[in-house]
């Protein structure tokens, strides 16, 4: 009876343990910065790999294998695309162009760089960011923000998919 009782603990413990590695956080970080010498606010997004080409792949119907030896050609466009479609940015009330720089990989994580033209002294920055949120609903996008040295941050949600950070 003893065996019995370890076994079904053991198994119970087990399923317990590998349920909780199962479960994922669904996670984006957007820093955006802001250069008064160059008259440019700095953009930088870390987005897990995996995450991304399963939004992309279902998004536009392909798989694109990011960042690995069978990427397909043109993946670069798709992602610039997506992303460009994804994120809206007003510095002060006016709406901004955002250009997409280029990109790099680290472990798991695709790093895009990006400029938004700042003509004037930065007071606000009004962000929409819905990358991801079509492939999951429970993502979660972080925005840190740095202007004159004051930092804040916005966590952008499914339901709450904007903000605006006034300095």
């Amino acid at each position: 009876m003893k065996t019995l009782t370890r076994y079904i603990l053991l198994i119970t413990l087990a399923v317990t343990l590998t349920s909780a590695a199962v479960h994922k956080y669904y996670v984006a970080v957007f820093q955006l910065e802001y250069v008064p010498g160059k008259k440019v606010v700095q953009m930088t997004s870390r987005i897990f790999i995996d995450d991304l080409d399963a939004a992309l792949g279902k998004k536009y119907g392909k798989k694109l294998y990011l960042c690995s030896d069978k990427e397909v050609a043109g993946a670069e466009g798709y992602i610039k695309q997506y992303l460009l479609e994804k994120i809206s940015i007003k510095l002060n009330g006016s709406a901004k162009t955002i250009t997409f720089l280029g990109r790099e990989t680290e472990d798991d994580i695709l790093i895009c760089y990006y400029t938004v033209p700042a003509e004037t002294a930065v007071k606000s920055i009004q962000i929409s960011n819905t990358v991801l949120f079509e492939a999951y609903p429970e993502q979660q996008n972080i925005i840190h923000t740095k202007v004159n040295g004051e930092k804040k941050s916005l966590m952008l949600t499914n339901g709450s998919p904007g903000g605006t950070t006034d300095f």
